[in-house]
C-alpha cells in the first residue's frame, strides 16, 4: 500500500510541473488537493459508521433482565421482531471472547438466519459490547434502579437496509424483550 501511495504521489507531482502563469500559491493547492483525492483513493473504508439507538424501561431488577437478555432459555422466546418470526435457537457463552449465535427464522420455515458474534467487553448488570459477524459493533447499557431497568442498546447500521428499518426492527425485538421479562421471565 506504501509502495501504490508513493507511486500515486510520484504521478501527482509530475502533473504538479510549473506552468506558464501559475503561481506558487496555486501549486501548493492543487498539491494539497492532489493529497486528498489520493488519500481518499486509498481509504475506500468509510471512517465513520452510523450508529442507531433503541431504549426501553423495563420493569424488573437489573438482575431478572440480565438473566433474560443473556440466557438461552430465555432469549428464544422474545428474540423475533414480529409475531410470524421465532428463535428456535440460542446459544450464549457471555464473556469477553466468548460466542453467541441465535438462531431467527420465519415461523412458516421460508426463511432463517444465524445472529452470531463474539463479546469484546462485559460487565455483569450493566454493559455487553460485541462485534457481529459482519464486523458491526453493538453497545447495551443497564442502568438498574430498584424494579425498573433502562435498557439503551446502540449498534452500527448496516448498508443493505435503510435505517428506519433497522431501526423499527431492533425496536421491536426490544420491545418483545421488555414484554417478555415483565410477563414471563
Amino acid at each position: 500500500m506504501l509502495c501504490d501511495l508513493w507511486a500515486d504521489l510520484k504521478t501527482s507531482v509530475v502533473l504538479l510541473q510549473p506552468e506558464k502563469g501559475r503561481d506558487e500559491a496555486n501549486k501548493k493547492i492543487v498539491f494539497r488537493d492532489a493529497l486528498i483525492d489520493n488519500q481518499n483513493k486509498n481509504n475506500m473504508e468509510p471512517t465513520t459508521k452510523t450508529a442507531i439507538t433503541v431504549k426501553t424501561v423495563v420493569k424488573a431488577p437489573v438482575e431478572k433482565v440480565w438473566a433474560c437478555w443473556s440466557e438461552p432459555k430465555h432469549i428464544t422466546s422474545w428474540c423475533q421482531a414480529s409475531d410470524d418470526w421465532h428463535a428456535p435457537y440460542a446459544d450464549n457463552d457471555l464473556r469477553k471472547g466468548g460466542k453467541f449465535k441465535t438462531t431467527m427464522a420465519a415461523k412458516d420455515g421460508s426463511v432463517s438466519f444465524d445472529f452470531e458474534g463474539v463479546y469484546t467487553r462485559v460487565e455483569q448488570y450493566k454493559l455487553i459490547e460485541y462485534e457481529m459477524a459482519d464486523d458491526r459493533k453493538v453497545n447495551i447499557t443497564f442502568f438498574g434502579n430498584g424494579n425498573e431497568t433502562e435498557v439503551v442498546e446502540s449498534f452500527e447500521a448496516e448498508n443493505t437496509h435503510p435505517l428506519d428499518v433497522q431501526r423499527a426492527g431492533w425496536q421491536s425485538i426490544l420491545d418483545n424483550f421488555k414484554t417478555y421479562t415483565e410477563t414471563k421471565g
